[in-house]
């Protein structure tokens, strides 16, 4: 398994090189920068001139993109033009908190999905069955944003339950006990986590069904059933498994699409993660702190989808990674 990991590795080198260079030129090919922000028509250009020669962005591009480059193979993405700060404070800032709805988030779109596939699958064609396809068909085809203003209409405005922005309690939290900043934090969790997970997680719900009945009719089932195993350890010992192989295949483009969708989901709810810097980043066209967030985001799909393909190896046996 070691020589595939590394070689998948490797591989991800010339995906991140394209990735960033195609960035890199397209907002080259943009009008602006992001030393706009600090001019005026009454400017002078030697001002102009100045503030230009301090980023660089007086310099040939190709010039500009071997010293991104040079940066990069370094470990050191530059300073953000717009915050005046280095990338990669900026960075190491928000992308724990992406990391933690993320993480909340597949959580409940793999357990939630799961079980509810599974109970589909075990009831088929029953009142149960029905009633969670259709369910999971109003929350699948349901917008992203849209759930999340209605959460935060129902739950936060007019219910008054869960708080409608933020991490954590900006005035009381540093006064809470261990115990209460948990509870704190979780209360905060829970709003994004469901705006951004319930949809997949209808969408998991419909693959697993579809991946257990296809089991389940196996006659390996049917002969674990004839030797008198319980229809608990049937299920959940001998189909179970087979049944997630398709699952875990969806995990790491899972992780992909939720952080991708994150975005509106941090800037609804105030989330302080890379979905609300890679959104300021653009509006500024900050061409250092842009790249940067990029090459985050190409680096955990392929890590993403690394761990799809050895947790897939895990849950089958019979597959080699070679």
């Amino acid at each position: 398994m070691l020589p595939y990991i590394t070689r998948k590795l490797l591989l991800a080198i010339p995906l991140l090189w394209g990735v960033i260079t195609l960035i890199f030129f397209l907002l080259q090919a943009s009008p602006g920068d992001a030393t706009d922000r600090f001019f005026n028509p009454e400017t002078p250009p030697e001002v102009r001139q100045m503030v230009e020669a301090k980023w660089g962005l007086d310099q040939p591009v190709h010039v500009q993109y071997l010293r991104m480059l040079k940066n990069l193979l370094s470990g050191d993405f530059g300073r953000s033009i717009a915050q005046e700060r280095p990338v990669f404070d900026i960075i190491g800032e928000a992308l724990p908190n992406t990391l933690i709805l993320s993480m909340i988030t597949l959580v409940m779109i793999f357990g939630v999905g799961v079980l509810l596939g599974i109970i589909q699958a075990v009831k088929q064609y029953s009142f149960t069955d029905n009633v969670l396809t259709v369910v999971s068909l109003f929350f699948y085809s349901m917008p992203g944003f849209w759930l999340a203003l209605m959460l935060v209409l129902l739950f936060s405005l007019k219910l008054e339950w869960l708080p409608a922005a933020g991490m954590m309690d900006a005035v009381e939290y540093d006064y809470m006990t261990r115990s209460e900043q948990i509870i704190d934090r979780l209360k905060h969790l829970l709003l994004p986590g469901v705006a951004l997970g319930i949809a997949f997680s209808a969408g998991i719900a419909r693959y697993m069904r579809s991946s257990m009945l296809e089991v389940i009719h196996q006659d390996y089932i049917r002969t674990a059933r004839a030797k008198g195993l319980s229809e608990r350890k049937v299920i959940y010992k001998h189909a179970l498994r087979n049944s997630l192989l398709p699952i875990v295949t969806l995990m790491g483009l899972q992780l992909r699409v939720v952080f991708s969708g994150s975005v509106l989901i941090e800037i609804i709810f105030a989330w302080p993660g890379m979905g609300r810097v890679i959104l300021s980043a653009i509006f500024t066209q900050d061409t250092p702190l842009i790249i940067a967030c990029f090459f985050v985001y190409t680096l955990l799909t392929v890590f993403g989808n690394l761990i799809a393909d050895v947790t897939y190896s895990l849950v089958d046996p019979r597959i080699r990674l070679s």
